[in-house]
């Protein structure tokens, strides 16, 4: 269990250790001086629903198990899964949501990635009262209702499709996928960065670009090449420091 975490620094990253723990990592790479090569701890989901994920019909199967000491691997889905996220202007305003809500939520962020569809984010809860649910609400409410505002302002043809009728006389406008999309407890240090890795590898893997470096919407950049990080359109990562 990744409890009571502090940031153990070495060269110009530092991934949260297990007190005790004289292990880190540098650039993706695991190092080790007198590292206790003990596993910390297994990633294994919590319910049935998290190990059997199907975006398609995730919607009120998701829970989420706010434990002190995890981080959480989180992914949630654009509106029918359809690829929202096409423009650097909606992930710019999805950056300063994410920023605003990870700060007032109690949370730090250690890894994120865009995709055209969905979102991945690597969160660690830093207050015990943080809720993953909460976190979620204050993401997807204020950046739907900023996009909202220039899709009406632009008299974008895809307003019509993300309003929807609930009822008769009411309508509501989604830019997300209803529901807690998807969430996985991260409890060692070693699954911590198997996770990220995965993540940043995720737009190569899906033929967007030929490697990690070269997606904007990601936070590659900063764990390899933090020099290049510092964009506005990025949000703030918390995973490490130099």
């Amino acid at each position: 269990m990744l409890s009571e975490p502090f940031v153990r620094n070495h060269g110009y990253l530092a991934v949260r250790c297990l007190p005790g723990s004289s292990g880190y990592f540098t650039g993706g790479q695991a190092t080790s001086g007198t590292r206790n090569t003990t596993p910390l701890g297994a990633m294994e989901p919590k319910s049935s629903e998290t190990s059997s994920f199907d975006p398609r019909h995730h919607r009120k199967l998701v829970r989420h198990f706010d434990e002190p000491g995890h981080a959480h691997e989180l992914t949630f889905s654009c509106y029918q899964r359809l690829p929202l996220l096409n423009t650097d202007e909606y992930c710019a305003l999805l950056s300063q949501a994410i920023e605003q809500a990870v700060e007032k939520q109690g949370f730090e962020l250690i890894a994120f990635v865009y995709m055209p569809e969905h979102v991945h984010l690597i969160v660690w809860a830093i207050h015990d009262e943080a809720k993953v649910s909460k976190l979620l609400w204050a993401i997807k409410r204020p950046h739907s209702y900023r996009v909202k505002q220039r899709m009406i302002a632009h008299a974008v043809p895809m307003l019509d499709r993300l309003t929807i009728r609930e009822r008769p006389g009411t309508t509501v406008f989604r830019f997300w996928q209803e529901g807690g999309g998807y969430d996985r407890n991260v409890r060692s240090e070693k699954v911590l960065k198997v996770a990220i890795d995965y993540l940043h590898h995720n737009p190569v893997r899906r033929g967007l670009c030929d490697s990690p470096g070269d997606w904007l919407w990601s936070s590659w950049r900063f764990y390899w090449e933090p020099e290049s990080y510092a964009d506005s359109r990025l949000p703030k990562i918390h995973g490490w420091s130099g």
